[in-house]
């Protein structure tokens, strides 16, 4: 796929996932009106809801990411080779200077996030900037500002947004059917649909998530990496800062399920490199394209 074909599937993508979500969750709060006999402020609030989570998603995605990744904002005198770095990157590849972040781990990693490349930021972990040579952190620091260029990051900001929210939707729908209303006796006495819808929404919520990333094709990754190498014109940069994550294996503490596939490698522990649900490609099978080139 070429880059202006990316970067087309990307927006309309983006806006699909953005459909998807508000009727995912429209049926939500459908499906617990009739459960409450109808006509109730339910279905309502539910759009409301959807409505303004689309919203926050698509305009303050990046931020929440960002937080919950406890990511802090780096001025260029804090850390002037890494705005260097970026900033030669940014110009070469014709975009915007993006805003810096670190994250406070040991673990070699980094991601991009925002809706388009005038609103986008890098965040790098401080393993990155400790652990990896000049050549091995402008690899990595192309691949992010190729997600920026592709428009990756308006895509997996959505969806990592959309995730977190339906993880907790249905986390709430449950607990709040089934442990909360103690006055009432329909709560004290819960139906057994709701029980079981409350219960498969809780069981299968994390599997649809896990789906909807799974949508964002791991070819995107090595798309990332072949247009960071035409950045750097160097891929064995970027294949020696792979293997280095592959050797230490070391997870970043503030990742969670809903933005793991933001960063350039999985920053989780525990991820079997090829399992179904990997958010990226093996990290051997990234090495040996990165070095056919």
């Amino acid at each position: 796929m070429t880059a202006h074909a990316s970067i087309a599937s990307n927006k309309r993508r983006s806006a699909l996932f953005i459909a998807i979500f508000v009727v995912f969750v429209v049926g939500i709060g459908f499906v617990w009106d009739q459960i409450e006999g109808g006509g109730t402020i339910v279905l309502p609030l539910a759009g409301i809801f959807a409505l303004l989570s689309a919203l926050t998603g698509y305009f303050a995605g990046d931020r929440m990411a960002l937080a919950a990744n406890h990511a802090i904002s780096v001025k260029k005198e804090e850390s002037l080779e890494l705005h260097r770095l970026v900033e030669n990157l940014a110009i070469t590849a014709g975009l915007p200077m993006p805003r810096l972040y670190i994250i406070p781990s040991p673990a070699i990693n980094a991601f991009a996030t925002g809706r388009d490349p005038q609103h986008a930021s890098i965040a790098v972990t401080t393993g990155a900037l400790e652990k990896l040579g000049r050549t091995e952190l402008e690899g990595i620091l192309a691949h992010e500002l190729s997600h920026i260029q592709n428009y990756d990051i308006r895509l997996m900001t959505v969806v990592a947004i959309f995730v977190g929210t339906i993880i907790l939707l249905s986390d709430w729908f449950f607990r709040s059917r089934l442990f909360g209303g103690r006055g009432r006796d329909r709560d004290r006495n819960l139906h057994p649909a709701i029980a079981i819808g409350g219960l498969l929404l809780l069981l299968l919520s994390p599997l649809f998530a896990q789906l909807i990333q799974l949508a964002i094709s791991r070819r995107r990754e090595y798309l990332a990496d072949a247009s960071g190498v035409l950045l750097t014109r160097y891929a064995e940069g970027l294949a020696r800062a792979l293997e280095k994550i592959r050797a230490e294996n070391l997870p970043v503490a503030s990742a969670n399920s809903a933005t793991a596939h933001l960063y350039f490698s999985n920053p989780l522990s525990g991820m079997k490199a090829r399992s179904f649900f990997a958010t990226h490609p093996p990290i051997e099978d990234r090495i040996a394209a990165l070095r056919k080139m």
